[in-house]
């Protein structure tokens, strides 16, 4: 049976890889000074006007996507003869999760012998971009559905996501830190050093003082905990910090032998919630 990869956009991923791939991406929806946009690779919004407004102090939010959406989607692949997987973003970050799973649940009620499995990444961003690039090259050696399934499995503990934000004030915002924290934070120049645990949740794994030593700190991760280097497709996203992105990416190949690392924009359903300044890595750990 042929099999549809579909995602959502808060796996990152550039449009061109998305393109010659043939993944379907279903779009978040933001508001942004109460005019709603689609997060569609920059489209509607470029990247660089979102994170822009977004220093200036404009608020943005973002919104789920809907049951109805997911169904009218997953229905007309299921219609094509495709055995549909989903992998999503982490459900302990959105009830998007959930919506699909609703979905899924409404067709397999009238069509029982629907094939669609939905997939939890437990991870974003680079972290999601990862495990559908990973799931791409499954797909091209040619494993089947149940062995891609059994692959994600695998790979989800494996997959290490670390990120930076710059300005505290978003993960204040949204709850991820208390109001003196961040005030705190912003005297002392203290930057986190967060992660994505085992159950997809933002926890804080370390502190340092400074800019320069929190970049820093994504090459240690990667230097510490990345098995099999040589083997490695590192994954880097940036909320508009393009060149301390490339300047991560140039520590770990000069640093490291690995296969190759992508370097991609962090889109505005991610940084609405960790603003402008935000950098973020994922690899395949121990």
């Amino acid at each position: 049976m042929k099999i549809k990869i579909i995602t959502d956009s808060t796996c990152e991923l550039s449009k061109e890889y998305i393109d010659e791939n043939r993944i379907h991406v279903v779009p978040f929806s933001f508001q942004l000074s109460g005019i709603e946009y689609e997060d569609n690779f920059g489209i509607e919004l470029n990247y660089k006007d979102f994170y822009n407004k977004l220093r200036k102090g404009e608020m943005s939010s973002t919104t789920q996507i809907t049951p109805f959406i997911f169904e009218k989607i997953f229905e007309e692949y299921v219609n094509k003869g495709y055995a549909v997987i989903y992998i999503g973003f982490s459900s302990a970050l959105s009830e998007t999760f959930n919506c699909a799973q609703i979905a899924r649940n409404t067709i397999m009620s009238r069509e029982s012998d629907a094939d669609i499995t939905i997939f939890d990444t437990r991870s974003a961003s680079a972290g999601q971009g990862l495990i559908v690039y990973q799931v791409i090259e499954m797909l091209k050696q040619g494993r089947t559905k149940d062995e891609i399934i059994d692959g994600l499995k695998l790979l989800r503990k494996k997959v290490n996501s670390w990120f930076i934000v710059d300005n505290l004030n978003h993960l204040k915002r949204g709850g991820r830190i208390s109001a003196t924290n961040a005030a705190l934070g912003y005297l002392l120049e203290i930057k986190p050093i967060l992660k994505l645990d085992n159950e997809g949740k933002i926890v804080v794994a370390d502190k340092v003082r400074g800019r320069k030593k929190s970049i820093r700190s994504l090459f240690d991760k990667f230097d510490e905990f990345a098995s099999d280097k040589e083997l490695q497709t590192v994954f880097i996203h940036h909320a508009d910090c393009l060149e301390e992105a490339e300047f991560l990416k140039t520590m770990i190949i000069s640093s490291n032998k690995v296969k190759e690392v992508f370097v991609n924009d962090m889109g505005p359903i991610i940084g609405s919630h960790t603003g402008p300044g935000s950098l973020a890595i994922a690899f395949v750990g121990n």
